[in-house]
């Protein structure tokens, strides 16, 4: 998944209004030696956000304070397009959520009063006068700079780049802390507000699509990167379908992207998808009784953790429902992102040294030893860390029988605070999707290889089952999954001591 790069960040910082006062350039502030320099901009950095974030309300006035100056606003927006280091924004962000977040004093003002009130059995109409108070006082500052940058023209894809840098930040560790992670969330709340369903409009990509949106579509291809332009023409021509959502404000502009093909039964390679021509340049409505989700990519990273991948594939599913009415399976063939590093982090583990039946069964490890010709672990840890071992097919057919029982359990059995570890299955899950089969050899590709071993998963959409398949898997944590899958979990945990 990708966000927006250097060069559609300067050109969507011209859609803004430009300040009035604009701030005077860096280099004037920054001419004094390293030292001074950081110290300039520091001092820069926090008269800007003495300036932009607006003082909070008292309670009472709080619907009669006037909306801060929009150059203020486009103030903080100039000042942060300057900015062209990593670090320097987020050294901007990490204070304005450390020094700009909510009034910790003013809650437990707030909730003593309350708790007070509580006690001494108030009626209804003062309790809830309370909870309104401490609900305003939860508020964080900074949310109120975020809501009028809104209102500028541009302003809520600049927050969508804005979080986008938010998160790079705190994967690179420049900024830490729960003050971050909540403005983060904090933000997330607000774009999933902006970015709603009744806000997206869904379009279809063909190849007599614009130019312009199918290079966007190429190049925010983040699960099976488009070769050429012949490789982008099959994916939108017959027997697929591409899809995605844009907002109102700015049709045309893909926010997430869905590529289904259309398949006489449910695909266990994605070699047969992406690089095998289809039977012919017509369809034949008789030969597609299965749709197939093979790639759901977001286009801006901002936006992540914002359900846009839930609601296109429901909206692409009754999409496909009115175009083909005897279609009933649908289905994902979907990747397994970190299977192979979870693998290779067991054989890493130095408890396996003294128990290599842990994962493997004793004639599995001869097998696998003799074909090899060394200590299995070690072997295995260089075998799998590249893809020359697909080179053999003895050590291919060798290795599919654990291999495939190992994956089961890292989907089935491998929990997050309770749910699916893997990202994709827990997106699948959540929707009501069935774990339904895991498949061998199913992208012999570098990144399919690297990736998860080569194997890839089916999550079935059983239509009728999927609300209650949600449900379970929110609630409960309980997963769906099919006989072969809840075999291969019981092989596992039959051989397996971990």
């Amino acid at each position: 998944m990708r966000g927006f790069g250097p060069g559609l960040t300067a050109r969507y910082l011209l859609l803004l209004r430009p300040p009035l006062r604009p701030p005077r350039p860096l280099g004037s502030r920054l001419s004094s030696g390293p030292a001074a320099a950081a110290g300039a901009l520091e001092r820069a950095m926090d008269e800007l956000l003495r300036r932009a974030v607006p003082p909070t309300p008292v309670y009472e006035l709080r619907e009669k304070t006037p909306a801060p100056a929009e150059s203020q606003c486009a103030d903080f927006v100039c000042f942060y397009g300057g900015l062209t280091e990593v670090a320097e924004r987020a050294e901007l962000l990490g204070r304005l959520a450390r020094d700009f977040g909510v009034d910790h004093g003013q809650v437990a003002e707030q909730s003593a009063s309350l708790l007070q009130l509580r006690q001494q059995q108030r009626e209804a109409a003062v309790l809830l006068h309370a909870e309104d108070r401490l609900r305003y006082a939860l508020v964080p500052r900074y949310r109120g700079l975020f809501h009028h940058i809104s209102k500028l023209d541009g302003g809520v894809r600049f927050l969508v780049q804005l979080r986008a840098d938010l998160l790079e930040a705190q994967a690179l560790r420049l900024v830490e802390g729960p003050d971050v992670r909540e403005m983060s969330g904090v933000l997330k709340g607000m774009l999933s507000e902006w970015y709603s369903a009744g806000f997206l409009s869904l379009e279809r990509v063909t190849w007599h699509s614009s130019c312009e949106v199918l290079q966007k579509i190429s190049e925010s291809e983040a699960v099976h990167p488009v070769r050429s332009w012949m490789d982008m023409k099959r994916r939108v021509g017959p027997y697929r379908r591409c899809y995605f959502f844009s907002h109102c404000s700015v049709p045309g502009e893909p926010l997430v992207v869905l590529h289904v093909a259309l398949t006489s039964d449910i695909t266990n390679n994605i070699q047969a998808i992406v690089k095998e021509c289809p039977p012919s340049e017509t369809e034949e409505k008789s030969r597609i009784a299965a749709a197939i989700f093979y790639s759901i990519s977001l286009t801006q990273q901002g936006l992540q953790g914002v359900e846009l991948g839930t609601f296109l594939v429901k909206r692409v599913i009754k999409e496909l429902q009115k175009e083909f009415p005897h279609l009933g399976t649908f289905s994902s063939l979907s990747p397994i992102p970190g299977f192979t590093k979870w693998l290779l982090g067991l054989l890493h583990s130095p408890t396996k040294e003294l128990g290599r039946n842990e994962l493997f069964t004793d004639s599995e490890c001869k097998e696998l030893s003799e074909l090899t010709g060394g200590p299995i672990t070690e072997t295995l840890k260089g075998l799998l860390g590249s893809s020359e071992w697909v080179k053999s097919e003895k050590l291919v057919r060798a290795l599919q029988t654990p291999l495939m029982r190992l994956c089961a359990w890292y989907l089935y059995g491998e929990k997050h605070r309770g749910y699916a570890l893997n990202p994709v299955a827990n997106f699948h899950l959540q929707n009501g999707a069935v774990l339904w089969r895991i498949n061998w050899m199913a992208d012999t590709s570098l990144k399919g290889l690297s990736g998860s071993c080569g194997l890839m998963v089916n999550y079935r959409y059983y239509l009728h089952e999927t609300g209650s398949n949600s449900t379970a898997y929110l609630g409960s944590r309980n997963i769906k999954a099919s006989e072969q899958v809840l075999s291969l979990v019981a092989q596992f945990q039959k051989n397996s001591k971990l």
